[in-house]
């Protein structure tokens, strides 16, 4: 194969895991985009409001949220129910949540694919490649560990959000 179109292969590849962008809408209506947050992890956790597990979560993933949000990762809550939005935004001001929560009507499958079980959090590694599927409750020291593990990978050590 040709150099050149070796490369182009290559970048072909490497765009295509953000083929897919997720676009989403805040409860103020602020437009989340996926693709915008290359480079970056971004931990998508599926989640609702009558989950004693996700509820439980919620102080870890805004510990997380807050302890990277300005260097190499962000937190997004998916409020995977219908709820009525001025429930959903009170809510998330009872709960002092800092990262954006965007509501999604519940299906058998999510961006990501099926979601078993709530809560269901996927990492987004900052080359867009899902990095780690965890259904159940999560800890801040759990995601740190799975941006670790991914960081230690061929990929993860040329990624700057690693360094």
């Amino acid at each position: 194969m040709r150099p050149l179109a070796a490369l182009f292969l290559l970048l072909a590849v490497q765009g295509a895991a953000w083929a897919g962008d997720l676009v989403l809408k805040d409860t103020a209506g602020k437009e989340h985009s996926l693709a915008s947050q290359q480079g970056r992890f971004v931990v998508v956790n599926f989640w609702a409001t009558w989950c004693p597990p996700c509820l439980d979560e919620i102080p870890e993933l805004i510990r997380f949220h807050d302890t990277h949000a300005d260097k190499d990762a962000v937190v997004w809550g998916i409020s995977f129910e219908k709820v009525d939005p001025a429930r959903l935004a009170s809510f998330i001001d009872e709960q002092m949540i800092s990262y954006p929560v965007m509501p999604m009507a519940p299906a058998r499958r999510g961006p990501f694919g099926p979601i078993t079980g709530l809560p269901t959090t996927v990492v987004v590694a900052p080359d867009g490649s899902v990095a780690r599927t965890h259904v159940g409750g999560i800890t801040h020291d759990t995601l740190e560990r799975y941006m670790r593990e991914w960081c230690a990978t061929p990929k993860g050590k040329e990624s700057e959000a690693c360094r």
